[in-house]
């Protein structure tokens, strides 16, 4: 049983850690979702905002654009061990440019930073330097075994999630 035991254990962490990564991924496409929904459905610019509270990262959807998360908005939390990490700790960002339609595509990375990001009331993205990609890195600094997640917002408004693991990025929804 011991024996047994010392051979799953470390599978098993694995897999949860694995886990924890792409559910705060899906998490946070989606806040930045129900920010696109709700302006289109109230009919005016909605921001999505990420907020470091300590260790922590709160990302939620500032429906009545006061700059606090309210209990009534919906709002999601990023723990440790998974948090969101800086562009310069990611692997090569050129297969994510390249599939985006050109090789030198800027990615604007808002992970590891306080930021806004507005949608108008189509759902599209609003941004003052012309039609920017945003970015957020999630991983875990300590355990980078399991790999990246990035979380892209195209100017449309659309959501996609990308994989790194092994150092190669990979859409995964």
């Amino acid at each position: 049983m011991l024996v047994l035991a010392a051979i799953a254990i470390p599978t098993v962490s694995r897999a949860f850690a694995v886990y924890q990564l792409n559910d705060a991924a899906s998490r946070l496409a989606g806040i930045l979702k129900f920010a696109r929904y709700e302006a289109i459905r109230l009919n005016k610019q909605v921001p999505a905002r990420v907020l470091a509270t300590g260790n922590n990262w709160s990302v939620f959807a500032d429906t009545n654009n006061n700059g606090v998360a309210d209990p009534t908005e919906s709002i999601d939390l990023i723990v440790p061990p998974i948090t969101l990490l800086p562009a310069g700790s990611m692997p090569d960002t050129t297969p994510i440019s390249s599939t985006l339609g050109s090789p030198t595509l800027v990615l604007t990375s808002v992970s590891a930073m306080n930021a806004t990001i507005l949608f108008d009331q189509r759902g599209a993205v609003v941004s003052g330097g012309g039609a920017n990609v945003y970015v957020l890195y999630l991983g875990n600094s300590t355990d980078t075994d399991i790999g990246y997640r990035a979380v892209v917002l195209m100017p449309s408004g659309m959501v996609q999630i990308w994989s790194s693991a092994g150092g190669a990025w990979q859409l995964a929804s």
